[in-house]
């Protein structure tokens, strides 16, 4: 007979009090009981920044990509996440006219940003041109990476022509000197795991006017 705190305990009362704690400790938690562990923990930001057009405002962990941002709490699912290591091009969104991996950004760093993705460049019934030319020219095959594809690809465009000297003719094509190589140079950061490259280079051809 042991003694507890001053009273008197048998071994294997002792032993069946320990076992029982271990298991309390290890039993898993819920998911709300987490998600209320998490929430408590993680100081909250405001982040407010333009979406397609619309004011939005939240308050969010400091540590929320742009890309879980607009997917979780935006509920913009277009934007994929892919390997959410900023390798595969699959969450790419244009803000303040230039493209970005949204998966390698914080949603805090862009308050007060004007950002687009592929529900902001068109809809059905009144689709973006480039997303015209993707279906004329099956420039998709699963369609994971499509929406980063299409969103880099008009940005690409925009790259090319903010490059022309402004007393230069600005068609893409002629004035920019635009080639296949230098498309396929542009979108090497989009990955198609699909392999269809070449009816996505045909496609933003289109859009741009031909190729030189």
């Amino acid at each position: 007979m042991d003694e507890l705190n001053g009273f008197p305990v048998s071994r294997r009362e002792l032993l069946g009090g320990g076992a029982a704690a271990a298991a309390a400790t290890a039993a898993p938690m819920s998911a709300e009981a987490a998600e209320g562990a998490v929430n408590a923990q993680a100081p909250t930001m405001p982040c407010s920044f333009e979406v397609n057009g619309q004011q939005r405002d939240l308050d969010l962990d400091p540590r929320t990509t742009l890309l879980d941002a607009l997917r979780e709490h935006l509920h913009l699912t277009g934007t994929k996440k892919g390997c959410d290591h900023g390798q595969c091009g699959a969450c790419t969104v244009i803000v303040n006219g230039q493209r970005i991996n949204a998966c390698l950004s914080l949603a805090v760093q862009h308050t007060g940003d004007k950002i687009t993705t592929i529900e902001g460049l068109g809809q059905p019934g009144n689709l973006h041109t480039m997303q015209a030319a993707f279906i004329k020219h099956d420039g998709y095959q699963c369609g994971y990476c499509t929406p980063g594809q299409i969103c880099s690809a008009v940005a690409v465009l925009d790259e090319i022509k903010r490059g022309v000297p402004s007393h230069v003719q600005t068609d893409i094509a002629a004035a920019a000197q635009f080639t296949n190589m230098e498309l396929r140079e542009r979108m090497s950061g989009n990955i198609c795991r699909c392999g269809a490259y070449s009816n996505i280079a045909e496609a933003v051809a289109e859009v741009a006017g031909g190729v030189a």
